[in-house]
């Protein structure tokens, strides 16, 4: 009888045991399906060949995670733009070449920033926002190592502010680096058009090219100088609290917004869109900072040799990487597209 009344006692055991394994072997199928799926995505991260081998390239590299992260949102904002290129030359809409050449110099200045362009010493500062890098990296400009290192010694900046601060000086220091790639591109450009000795429809329209680079190179330029005199005066002053916006990239769209051709309701308009900007920055930011501690502890987990805490881990900094990517893409194609509006803006004072 007591075996009996035991035999449900049994099963019911059994039963949990199958299911346990059943979850077990569930949960394992699914970590090896996203697993299967992650190298998937790896095979083809991109829809153009070249941006593809790119990507793959910088996997071997020793990139933080930040600029991983960084670098894949730049790679997808040139994916966008040569796809739509692609559809403007399907239809004919680029026979001077001059989006093309554009494209070139985007990735260019892609290659260079990240350390792939082939030349030593090449690559622009990290934009690891955790460890302070700000000892090895270098500003390659006397004028703007000399501005760093009075600020660093004033005192009259908190940890916090320095970090912001930095962060200024690196995106000067990528300013001028793209404005030196136009620069070298124009002149080479301007050197062919010299050495043309019969003038055609074609070279009025490289001449056209022309106008509109060294419109660009101008652009650039002013917005150069109008960042180091900002530079020059924050070192000397420290940050002043009433000032209406933080993120550098901000900072130089409003200056620049203020010059174009808005009218006073225009310029309101985008003085908010701005606002909602430098949130969605200050959002990309978090998320940086998030990921790189999430990379520090799986690298410590990884040496603990816990299998499911390394699971959990990796699950948790696969989510902020994608976040992390996501967000920055989200940062460059709004950064594009309101420095197209300013453009249009400052072309039209010109007109």
């Amino acid at each position: 009888m007591a075996a009996v009344r035991a035999l449900p006692a049994l099963a019911a055991a059994l039963l949990l045991a199958a299911a346990g394994q059943a979850s077990k072997y569930s949960r394992e199928a699914n970590e090896g399906l996203a697993a299967a799926g992650g190298k998937r995505r790896e095979a083809g991260e991109f829809r153009v060949v070249r941006l593809n081998q790119i990507w793959e390239k910088a996997q071997r590299l020793h990139l933080s995670a930040v600029k991983l992260a960084e670098l894949h949102s730049d790679l997808k904002i040139q994916e966008k733009d040569e796809l739509s290129w692609k559809k403007l030359k399907a239809e004919g809409l680029d026979e001077d070449g001059e989006k093309e050449a554009k494209l070139r110099r985007n990735l260019n200045v892609i290659m260079t920033k990240y350390g792939m362009n082939g030349k030593k010493d090449s690559q622009l500062v990290d934009t690891n926002y955790i460890k302070d890098g700000t000892e090895s990296d270098t500003l390659d400009d006397p004028r703007l190592e000399k501005l760093w290192s009075k600020a660093k010694t004033s005192g009259k900046f908190s940890d916090e502010e320095l970090d912001k601060l930095w962060r200024e000086f690196k995106h000067h220091k990528e300013k001028i680096h793209e404005y030196n790639i136009l620069l070298e591109t124009v002149s080479r450009t301007e050197d062919i058009h010299k050495n043309v000795i019969n003038p055609s429809e074609e070279n009025l329209v490289k001449e056209e090219i022309l106008h509109n680079k060294h419109r660009e190179l101008k652009e650039k330029l002013r917005s150069i100088n109008q960042g180091f005199e900002r530079l020059r005066k924050v070192s000397h002053q420290g940050y002043d609290t009433t000032s209406e916006f933080e993120e550098p990239r901000v900072i130089d769209l409003w200056d620049m917004a203020k010059s174009a051709n808005f009218t006073e309701k225009e310029l309101e308009s985008f003085r908010e869109e701005l606002k909602h900007f430098e949130a969605k920055i200050e959002k990309h930011h978090h998320y940086q900072k998030q990921l790189e501690i999430s990379h520090q502890k799986l690298k410590h987990v990884e040496e603990t040799g816990d299998k499911d805490h390394l699971n959990r881990n990796k699950e948790k900094y696969a989510m902020l990487q994608e976040k992390t990517k996501e967000l920055g893409y989200k940062v460059k194609k709004h950064l594009q597209d309101l420095s197209s509006r300013i453009s249009q803006g400052l072309q039209h004072n010109e007109l």
